[in-house]
């Protein structure tokens, strides 16, 4: 008799597209089942009490079908932008500019321990706030750990200088266009709404996370057998060698420097224009220089149609960046077809986002044509009668979390349930800018140990660090992440 094994394929988690697919097709049986109902709005507010009961719209197949179809169209302004976000960060990547400016820090800073740690998780949180820096980390590791090596430290201690210095920017999100942008636009307010809440919530973590790094990097220097990767010291360092040509870092020419003046310059200047200046602060200035523009003739005339600082949308923070791509390669001296080939090089890469978006929009389409998201949020006004407001933003942060999980793409999910959770925060009295915190911090705590995370699943691999060392090891760190933002939550909600 022989026997023979057989093949067991490991169970493999859907991707995102699938997961939101298949949450389109349970709203869709629903429709059959939930009874249609409206609010009346006010301002794109439900008026609570005013909900009725109306006749159903069961939505079937082709409904289901055309869904993504209908979802990108209604999502076309924030899919121009993230495409042409994606085109800048293309021609950036290629002067390599970043790489420069990081490389040049750790260089400065090798034999300076006390120092290099901070700063570079700042400079990497600055990148995660501004424009979700994220996938790129990936090309930093080769530059900045060995330096850490040559200062006594291990290979996790550069894996989390890098990962938890972009993730603590993300979970702050100042202006990141792909979580913050995206759930600001969906929950009916400005990215500027907020905006103080997450400066005081990226500040508290960061602080927190250096503090956790320096804290195990100074164990480690003093008794490298603290190393959770002590025992395959020589397996996780063999990538990084000095003498491995990919560690050296690109210079950081003049050239270099004024590009990244002007990149940061470009999300400074989408800051300003997107603050209601007059509106929240009574502040004429960016309205008088306008008018004082568009006064003077020839220059009125070419720059006159700018919108004034506070008046910004999606397209002209789209029109922005367009722009920037275009200043940037010219000054590293590209030729038009390579800016040209690189921008659509860069929006290719985000293009995977792009339909995600219009993915997850279809939920609300199918949500709003089979006339029960009404119903659903009656019944979480119900649910939230008498609930404290606090425990509401704490509640939301914590169904964030696993959400994630299944879906990875913090605009897909941002995609498919702003349209639910921030018109549930009006019924509890909860602010929608908590609700956008409440999301993009809760999407990023749970990928900073998430196997269905790429980001961290490739950091892992190029560092030879197991999957369960990591789990075991930043776990406590994202215990105290979920305190802190619990707190500013509550914080926000007792201020209003």
């Amino acid at each position: 008799m022989s026997s023979k094994k057989k093949n067991k394929k490991s169970f493999k988690m859907p991707t995102a597209y699938t997961t939101l697919l298949i949450i389109t097709c349970v709203i869709a049986v629903l429709s059959y089942i939930v009874p249609a109902g409206e609010y009346q709005y006010a301002n794109g507010i439900p008026i609570e009490g005013t909900y009725k009961v109306v006749q159903s719209n069961p939505q079937g197949i082709w409904n289901i079908a055309s869904a993504p179809i209908k979802g990108f169209a209604g999502a076309i302004e924030i899919v121009l932008f993230v495409l042409v976000i994606g085109g800048c960060l293309g021609v950036i990547f290629e002067t390599e500019a970043i790489d420069a400016g990081l490389g040049k820090i750790a260089k400065k800073l090798n034999g300076k321990e006390k120092l290099m740690i901070p700063i570079l998780m700042i400079v990497c949180a600055a990148g995660g706030a501004s424009y979700g820096m994220a996938e790129e980390t990936i090309a930093f590791y080769p530059i900045i750990i060995p330096v850490l090596l040559a200062a006594g430290y291990d290979v996790v201690v550069g894996l989390m200088t890098i990962i938890l210095g972009a993730g603590t920017g993300i979970i702050g999100g100042i202006v990141n266009p792909f979580s913050t942008g995206i759930a600001s636009s969906l929950a009916g307010v400005s990215l500027a709404d907020g905006i103080g809440f997450r400066f005081l919530l990226l500040i508290s973590v960061l602080t927190f996370a250096i503090i956790f790094v320096m804290r195990y990097a100074e164990k480690v220097r003093k008794n490298p057998e603290k190393s959770i990767v002590y025992d395959i010291k020589a397996e996780v360092e063999a990538p990084f060698k000095r003498d491995n040509k990919d560690s050296e870092a690109p210079e950081l020419t003049k050239e270099r420097s004024r590009i990244l003046v002007v990149f940061g310059g470009a999300f400074l200047i989408m800051i300003l224009a997107l603050i209601p200046w007059q509106d929240k602060f009574g502040i004429s200035l960016f309205n008088d220089i306008h008018s004082t523009i568009k006064s003077i003739p020839f220059l009125g005339a070419l720059v006159g149609n700018i919108p004034p600082f506070g008046e910004w949308s999606f397209t002209d923070m789209t029109v922005l960046f367009f722009i920037t791509s275009i200043i940037i390669g010219k000054m590293y001296k590209m030729k038009e077809d390579e800016i040209v080939s690189l921008f659509i090089s860069g929006t290719k890469d985000l293009l995977g986002v792009a339909l995600i978006l219009g993915v997850a929009k279809g939920i609300s389409v199918v949500m709003n044509d089979g006339l029960i998201i009404g119903t659903i949020l009656h019944f979480g006004e119900g649910i939230l009668a008498g609930l404290n407001s606090a425990v509401f933003a704490v509640v939301t942060y914590i169904m964030y979390i696993p959400m994630s999980f299944f879906v990875p793409s913090s605009s897909g999910l941002a995609t498919a349930t702003m349209p639910i959770v921030a018109p549930l925060a009006d019924f509890a009295g909860v602010a929608r800018e908590l609700v956008v915190i409440a999301f993009q911090s809760g999407a990023e705590t749970m990928n900073l140990l998430s196997p269905t995370h790429a980001v961290l699943m490739g950091a892992l691999g190029l560092t030879r660090i197991p999957y369960t060392r990591w789990v075991k090891h930043i776990i406590p760190f994202v215990v105290g992440v979920f305190l802190i933002t619990s707190a500013v939550l509550v914080l926000g909600v007792v201020i209003g």
